[in-house]
C-alpha cells in the first residue's frame, strides 16, 4: 500500500515537472528564436526537435557503445507512428487546430516522408550497417543545409523595422531553456517509471507496458512540447517539433549508433510497422492539405483512431 501511495506521488509530482519544464523550454526557445530572426518552423524542427529526442538518441548510443543489441528499428519505428498519430492527433484534438506554413510543411513534410522510405530501403538487408549509416546522416545533413538556405531566405523577406526591435540574449534565456529541457527529461523518466510499476501492480500485460515504455514513454517531451506549442498558439512549431523529431530519430538516433554496430531489423517491423510509418506521414499531409493548410479537430481525431487501430492490431493480432 505504501508503495502505491509513493508511486501515485511521483506520479503527480512528475506531472507537474514536466508541465512546468515545457512551458519554461517553449516560452524561452521561442524567445531566443525570435531574437535571432528564427522562424517558428525551423526553430521547431531543428532546436525543439533536437531537444526533446535526446532522451532517446542518449539511451540508443549508450546501447551501441557497450555492444546491446537491444537497439531495435521497430523501437524508432513505433516511436515515429505515435508522434504523428498519436501526439498531432491529440495536439489537434485539444487545440482545436494546428496551422501550417504552406512551404515549410511541404519541406519538412517530403524530407520526413523521403527519411522513411530510406530507412525501409536500408531495412530490406536485413539490418541497418555502417553504408546505410553513411548515407541516413549524409542525408541530415543535406537537410539541415536545406533549413539554413530557407531561414536566409526567412530573414530576407523580414521587413528593416521588426530588425530594430529585436531584444539582445540573455543568460536567463539560455538558462531557462536549458533548465526546461532538463526539466522535461527527469521529469518524464521519473512518469515512465511511475507510470510502469504502477501497471505492473494493476496487473496490466506486459505487452501493453513495453509498447508504452518503448515507444509512447519515450516520446512524452514531444507530446508536452508539441501540446503546449499548439495551446499558446506556436503551431509551426508545434508540427515542426514532431516532423523534426521523426526525422532526427531515424537519420541520427539509428545513423549514429550504426557507425558502430550493425542494428537488427525485426521482421514485424519490415512487414507491418514501416508500411504503417509511411501511411500516418501521407494521412497526416493529406489531412492538412484537406483542411485548407491546418490540422483541425476532425482531423486530429482520424490521426488518434488510426493510432488505436495499430497499437490494438500490433499487440493483440500480431504480438
Amino acid at each position: 500500500m505504501l508503495e502505491i501511495v509513493v508511486l501515485l506521488m511521483a506520479l503527480v509530482l512528475s506531472l507537474i515537472i514536466v508541465i512546468k519544464s515545457s512551458d519554461l523550454f517553449v516560452d524561452n526557445i521561442v524567445e531566443i528564436g525570435a531574437t535571432l530572426g528564427i522562424s517558428q518552423i525551423i526553430l521547431g524542427v531543428t532546436a525543439s526537435a533536437i531537444g526533446t529526442s535526446l532522451p532517446e538518441f542518449g539511451s540508443a548510443m549508450i546501447a551501441s557503445l557497450s555492444g546491446s543489441t537491444e537497439i531495435g528499428v521497430g523501437t524508432v519505428i513505433g516511436s515515429n507512428i505515435w508522434n504523428i498519430a498519436g501526439i498531432l492527433g491529440i495536439s489537434a484534438t485539444v487545440a482545436g487546430v494546428i496551422g501550417t506554413n504552406p512551404k515549410g510543411i511541404t519541406r519538412d513534410g517530403l524530407v520526413t516522408l523521403g527519411t522513411g522510405l530510406i530507412l525501409i530501403f536500408f531495412m530490406l538487408w536485413g539490418e541497418i550497417t555502417r553504408i546505410a549509416s553513411i548515407v541516413m546522416i549524409l542525408f541530415y545533413l543535406f537537410y539541415l543545409w536545406l533549413l539554413i538556405k530557407a531561414q536566409k531566405e526567412y530573414q530576407d523577406t523580414k521587413t528593416p523595422e521588426k530588425s530594430f526591435k529585436k531584444k539582445p540574449i540573455t543568460k536567463k534565456m539560455i538558462a531557462f531553456s536549458i533548465l526546461g529541457i532538463a526539466g522535461l527529461i527527469v521529469g518524464c523518466r521519473i512518469l515512465v517509471f511511475a507510470g510502469v510499476e504502477l501497471a505492473r501492480i494493476a496487473g496490466i500485460p506486459e505487452m501493453i507496458m513495453g509498447l508504452f515504455t518503448l515507444a509512447i514513454g519515450t516520446s512524452i517531451p514531444e507530446l508536452v512540447v508539441t501540446l503546449s506549442s499548439a495551446m499558446k498558439g506556436l503551431h509551426e512549431l508545434s508540427i515542426g517539433t514532431v516532423l523534426g523529431s521523426n526525422t532526427f530519430n531515424i537519420l541520427i538516433g539509428i545513423g549514429v549508433p550504426a557507425l558502430f554496430m550493425n542494428i537488427p531489423v525485426e521482421p514485424l517491423s519490415l512487414s507491418f510497422d514501416a508500411p504503417v510509418m509511411i501511411l500516418v506521414i501521407v494521412l497526416v499531409l493529406l489531412l492538412i492539405k484537406k483542411g485548407g493548410m491546418k490540422l483541425n479537430r476532425v482531423g486530429g481525431i482520424i490521426l488518434i483512431s488510426t493510432y488505436v487501430v495499430y497499437a490494438v492490431s500490433r499487440i493483440y493480432l500480431l504480438a
